[in-house]
Order: C-alpha cells, then structure tokens, then sequence
C-alpha cells in the first residue's frame, strides 16, 4: 500500500491512498462469501453459488461497495499512520479506481488536529485570592439547613412565595387545550421559576378553593413551535397551599445536621472550619483556572469546527447526565426551559471553543516541556481514585477500559502544576 499525504490550506489536508491489486482481492473475496449466503439459485443450495456464474450474473461490480467496507477502515487506518497525522473528524473518501485485478486508488479529505504556536506560559502573573469567613455566611448556611429541613404544613392563608401550591390547570391557546398543557394535583413551588416565566407570580394571593385565569406568553425559543411566542391562557385551581414551618436553631437541630456534633455551637465552629478550607480549595483552584487560561489566550490556534463540534456533544452528554442525577433528563429540561437541543448547543458552543483551546495549549505545553507520566504516577492515581470510590486499583483501571484516559488526564496535571511552579504569584 501507499500513501501519499498533501497539507492543504489551514487544517485540511488530503491521502491518496494505493491498495494492492492482492488486497482488492482479497476483500472481493470477502464480499462474495458475504452476499453469496443471501442469494437464492435453482440448482444450487444457498451460499454454494460458483464465483464465476455470480459475476457472470450479476457483474463483479455488484461486490464492489461490500468490499469497499471491509478494506477501507483497514486501508485508511493505516494510511493516517503512515502519513503521522492526527484526524479529528470523519475523512471524505472519494473512490478514484477500482476494478478487478487492479489497485484500488482512493482519496480522503481529513481534518487533522491544528498546530499550536504557544505565547508566554511562564511567569505568568497572577492574585490568588485569599477570603474569611464571616460569622453572616455561617449564619446564612444555617438558614439554608432549616430549609432544607423545613416541613410543609397546609395552610389557609393566601399564596406568598417560598410557598407549595397544589394545582389543576389546563391551558388554552387561542381558545383551544393543546397537548401537555395539563395538569392534575401538581405541587408547584412559588419561586422556583419551573413554569413558563410570569405563571408562578399570577397564584400569588389566591387561597385554597379559588380558581384564576393565568395570562401568559410562551417564549419564542419555546421547543413545541406551534406556541413558541404566542399568547396562552391557564385555567388554574387552588387545590392546597402549603407553608415551610422551618425548625428552630437549637442543639436538636445541630444533631440533625450533623451526627457528630452535639449542640448548635459545635455546629457553627465546624462550618466555620469547613468553609475555610472550602475556601482555600477554591482559591488554588481558581488560581489554577486563572494560569490555564492565560497560557491558552497567550497561543495561536486555528481550531476546526469538527473539534467544537465534537466538545459541545461532549458538554451536551454531561449536561444530560447531570440532570439525570436530578431526576430530569434533556426533554422535560427544553420542555420547561423553552429551549431546543440547537439553542442549548449554541450556548456551549463558545464554552466548548475554550475547552478545545485549552486541552491544545496544554498539550502543546507538555510536549514542549517533555513532561512525561510515569508508571509511578498512574498507580498513584489508581490509588487515588480506588480510595475515593472504595474500589481497588485493578478495577479503576478495567472500569476506564485500560489507563489512556487516566494518563492524559495525570499529564495535563502535570502541565498545570508546571505553570503553577513557574508563575509569579502575588
């Protein structure tokens, strides 16, 4: 086989690729074993077809596309490994000859992975930023416990926010109910804007028993397109209200909080202990956000949409899993949010663009610097993570599927505490 490799303008490039005459053969042989049990001839039991009445029938050619696919994964892969070079997006393979007894020449247009030209990565300088706690935040972190442990108790006074309203409702759009828009016994939280924007607001004031007529107007990125901006009425009724009765900030409380704590003083000395360091994490990590950053806005990079591309789809699946950890998953968040898969992955898309820039920087940095990963330093990690996870290191490493991952992942550590050891830090 041969192969020829042609940089083109910015990260495009093209292979001409040369397969055997011997390799073509071989792959139409494949093909015909293939199709040949598919086939039903009188005379013949299935899959005993001679060869030579196969293409006398049905013309060589009829084998062509099956062998294409079993040679050219091979063909390519070994192409790109002849050629050195990185691909990052399917390739673009056009067929230039095939015939029988002749070389198959075909030709792949490839996106490779873009050229970095580093700026100033060292002596960097950067603030890192050092904060107290104050007695107000421990104070608020008490708050958001009580909340957290508040009980809803049903209450006959009028809808206020914070509060729980138990609801039926129905919605109209130009006089008609349209699909989704009910709902029977629903808890809704005044406040936690899970409806379209402006309904929560219009149930405040309303009692138990009473019933209004909510005026809204859906969003013009709203997923369902036959009510995105138009106008909507919801026929609502007040089954129940519910009010948070928070409990008091007692030493029963603190045990409640934290079992190994015995009164509410014991409780606010170790938020306060917690949040310090919390805090000082935050700090050293920040700091570490702020040198990556720099060092990736310092290089020149051309990035390929095909890597955007394949981050955002990267951010999209994060997002979803995130969310399912929450009990929601990607249609009810666009059916809430207004929102459609193009629009969310518009707003990634940037985020995704820095991303990409990032891991090339680094990359390129560590490349530079010859900062190599030991073995030493992947069973430290295995370590690590099996500590983390009460897991041993052997089953980290077959749950990964093998160390690759992980040895990316400990190199771009590396590179980052390399920027650290090398900034000025004020």
């Amino acid at each position: 086989m041969s192969v020829k490799w042609e940089k083109q303008e910015g990260n495009n490039g093209l292979l001409t690729v040369e397969v055997t005459a011997e390799e073509v053969a071989k792959g139409l042989d494949q093909a015909f074993k293939k199709v040949v049990k598919q086939i039903n001839v009188p005379g013949f039991r299935k899959g005993k077809m001679p060869r030579q009445m196969f293409e006398k029938m049905y013309g060589v050619e009829s084998l062509f596309q099956d062998a294409l696919d079993i040679i050219l994964p091979h063909a390519y892969g070994h192409a790109v490994e002849d050629a050195g070079i990185d691909p990052v997006d399917q390739p673009e393979i056009d067929i230039v000859t095939m015939e029988k007894g002749q070389p198959l020449v075909f030709t792949a247009k490839v996106v490779v992975k873009p050229e970095v030209t580093l700026g100033d990565y060292k002596g960097l300088e950067v603030t890192k930023l050092v904060e107290t706690v104050t007695d107000e935040e421990i104070e608020e972190q008490l708050k958001s416990q009580q909340a957290r442990l508040a009980e809803l108790v049903v209450k006959e006074d009028a809808i206020v926010e914070g509060d729980t309203a138990v609801i039926d409702f129905e919605g109209f759009s130009d006089g008609v109910a349209f699909e989704g828009g009910a709902g029977t016994d629903y808890p809704l939280e005044i406040g936690s804007n899970s409806f379209i924007p402006g309904f929560e607001e219009q149930l405040i004031g309303l009692k138990t028993g009473e019933s209004k007529d909510v005026e809204v107007t859906f969003p013009e990125e709203y997923h369902a397109a036959e009510l995105a901006g138009k106008p909507a009425v919801f026929k609502v009724t007040v089954k129940e209200v519910k009010g948070k009765e928070l409990p008091e900030l007692n030493d029963d409380f603190a045990k409640e909080v934290d079992a190994e704590v015995e009164s509410i003083d014991a409780l606010r000395t170790k938020l306060k202990e917690v949040t310090a360091e919390e805090k000082k994490q935050l700090a050293e990590q920040s700091l570490r956000d702020d040198l990556v950053e720099a060092a990736a806005a310092n290089a020149t990079i051309d990035i390929p949409e095909a890597m955007i591309q394949t981050e955002t789809d990267r951010m999209l699946q994060e997002f979803g899993q995130r969310l399912q950890q929450q009990g929601m998953n990607l249609d009810l968040y666009y059916q809430f949010s207004g929102q459609d898969e193009d629009a969310l992955r518009g707003q990634m898309a940037e985020d995704a663009k820095k991303r990409v820039q990032v891991s090339l920087t680094l990359e390129a940095i560590a490349e530079k610097e010859s900062l190599q990963v030991t073995e030493e330093d992947i069973n430290a990690e295995l370590e690590k993570m099996g500590a983390q996870f009460n897991m041993s290191a052997e089953d980290i490493k077959n749950a990964l599927g093998g160390t690759s991952v992980l040895e990316n992942d400990v190199r771009f550590q590396k590179t980052v505490e390399f920027l650290v050891e090398n900034a000025k830090i004020s």
